[in-house]
């Protein structure tokens, strides 16, 4: 039991090192949860989604897609160009400011843009990967019998953040619906994006 304690733990500790750290996905959850729309769907793709990579991780398919140079060539031009789109519209937002974040009602339209930007974020995004499939797969192979509970304790920490984030994001509403914390939170994501899509294009 207490071997199992520790690999869990271990587990929710990595997982939540990777996982807390600004980015696009982590951004647009934010975002979401001051605007309070759609929190809930946003939150479990997110949590759903690192569940299942995790899942595939443990189960050692990072190691054959490693041993198939194609997939990552694919993964990274794919996700590399995704991030630059990206990163240009957050730069855009940069430029051109808007008012702010409010908690006004939102249309069943943006409802489903949102979860479909969601799933581009975290299904498209190369990082996902490389956190959850890859390196937490092989931390997780160290474990021998207990790399599912350490799977497992990473999935939770997945739970853990974004549940916190979505939710938590209303109670600094009062400060983020300024327009200029929005401008410095965009310009970071700009930069990263940005920075990250052209390393993943040119060494694809």
């Amino acid at each position: 039991m207490n071997h199992a304690l520790t690999a869990a733990a271990a587990g929710f500790g990595t997982g939540l090192s990777l996982i807390v750290a600004i980015g696009a996905q982590n951004a647009f959850v934010l975002r979401q949860g001051v605007r309070r729309h759609a929190v809930l769907t946003v939150v479990g793709i997110c949590a759903l989604s690192d569940a299942a990579l995790i899942a595939l991780g443990v189960g050692g398919v990072g190691a054959v897609v490693v041993a198939w140079p194609g997939a990552l060539r694919a993964v990274g031009v794919v996700g590399g160009l995704f991030l630059l789109c990206y990163g240009v519209l957050a730069a855009r937002r940069v430029l051109r400011p808007g008012p702010g974040l409010t908690t006004e009602g939102e249309t069943a339209g943006s409802r489903r843009r949102a979860v479909l930007t969601c799933l581009a974020m975290t299904w498209l995004n190369p990082h996902v990967y490389l956190d959850t499939v890859f390196l937490l797969g092989s931390l997780a192979a160290d474990r021998g019998p207990l790399r599912w509970t350490f799977g497992l304790g990473a999935a939770l920490a997945s739970l853990c953040w974004f549940t916190a984030l979505g939710f938590g994001a209303r109670l600094l509403g009062r400060y983020l619906a300024r327009p200029g914390a929005w401008r410095v939170l965009d310009g970071l994501v700009a930069a990263t994006m940005l920075v990250l899509g052209v390393s993943l294009v040119a060494g694809a």
